[in-house]
């Protein structure tokens, strides 16, 4: 691997890293209440343009630059997986469950679709 391709994931992945945190922000910011839906709806989007690179049939390299660094970084399972632990933690099981089974069933459905969309480009 190349000092470029290092530098370029490096650099995509800081900007992935604000991504997540700017669109955390605006949907934490218009939801009340315990439920994390700003994490969900970042993982779900990145779930999204995925499967739109895969799809598209984007070069190695490309797919390396931008599902690792830019995706990569914008998704977050480790943030899922402690907010849901927290909302089981708080004796919200039932939000924990629901956190793990949407993210999961629509993340398929959203990687699948991003899919479909890339193979359509």
């Amino acid at each position: 691997m190349s000092a470029a391709t290092v530098v370029a994931v490096g650099l995509l992945g800081g900007a992935g890293a604000i991504g997540r945190l700017l669109l955390d922000g605006v949907v934490s910011a218009r939801r009340s209440g315990d439920f994390p839906a700003g994490t969900l709806v970042v993982n779900l989007a990145g779930s999204l343009v995925l499967g739109v690179l895969v799809g598209a049939g984007i070069g190695e390299e490309s797919l390396r630059l931008f599902a690792t660094g830019l995706i990569g970084s914008f998704t977050t399972f480790s943030t899922w997986m402690l907010e849901t632990q927290r909302l089981a933690e708080e004796g919200d099981g039932r939000a924990a469950a629901a956190n793990i089974a949407v993210s999961l069933v629509f993340g398929v459905a959203l990687a699948w679709l991003g899919l479909k969309l890339g193979e359509a480009l």
